[in-house]
């Protein structure tokens, strides 16, 4: 996905804006939570303005109760045929997985990812198939390997990001993101308060200061560095 291009912010006496990952301990957030309230809770007297709230994709999704074991999934013949086709550590490569991504968007626009994909491989271009089916569905995290109780489970994307990140700004009054972010250094901004600091926070996480195991810390604080 083409993201906003911005030049680095930059104030009159500091140069380029930066930040210092804060990680923050949490309680094994689960479903039904009010992930604003925990936002608020746990960074109150930590986050300021100019700072910036991340919360990890994972967790918010869970709060959403968008968590779900593989065995209360029934896959269709679909879901069963199209997922022999990504490789197999693709996040779609179970039939229990293809089952809620058919779910999620449809079927027409499944079948329309799947057409782009195969012409994506003839060019040797990578990720036409969710250009085309949707981005929600590379947030979907096959058996998520994150901390009990969710360790089985599958992990579609979080609802409305837009609005969660706007909630959290509202409560709090600093700037917050929501990121899907691996060991590898890749870094997916789902939705920030404010565009122009993308740049900075994309920096900021790509050393993944998450931790959704045993480290406990969902949320990460970005401290402003001038």
């Amino acid at each position: 996905m083409n993201k906003p291009v911005s030049l680095p912010l930059r104030s009159p006496a500091s140069g380029p804006i930066s930040f210092a990952p804060l990680p923050v301990r949490t309680h094994v957030i689960r479903e039904g939570e009010d992930i604003v309230e925990i936002a608020q809770k746990y960074t109150e007297g930590i986050a300021v303005s100019g700072d910036v709230i991340c919360l990890a994709e994972t967790v918010v999704a869970i709060s959403q109760g968008r968590a779900i074991l593989p065995e209360k999934i029934r896959p269709g013949w679909l879901a069963r045929f199209l997922s022999r086709f990504p490789g197999k550590d693709g996040s779609l490569a179970t039939p229990p997985a293809m089952q809620l991504a058919i779910e999620e968007v449809g079927v027409p626009r499944i079948l329309a990812g799947c057409a782009a994909a195969a012409v994506g491989k003839l060019l040797r271009k990578r990720g036409w198939f969710y250009i085309v089916a949707g981005r929600e569905l590379a947030q979907i995290d096959d058996i998520a390997g994150t901390m009990y109780p969710y360790e089985r489970h599958i992990i579609l994307g979080p609802k409305k990001p837009e609005e969660v990140v706007r909630s959290i700004k509202g409560a709090t009054g600093v700037d917050a993101a929501i990121a899907d972010v691996n060991d590898m250094g890749c870094v997916d901004i789902l939705a920030i308060t404010n565009l122009r600091l993308i740049p900075a926070v994309e920096k900021a996480l790509k050393a993944n200061p998450f931790g959704n195991e045993d480290e406990q810390t969902p949320i990460v604080v970005l401290k402003r560095v001038d």
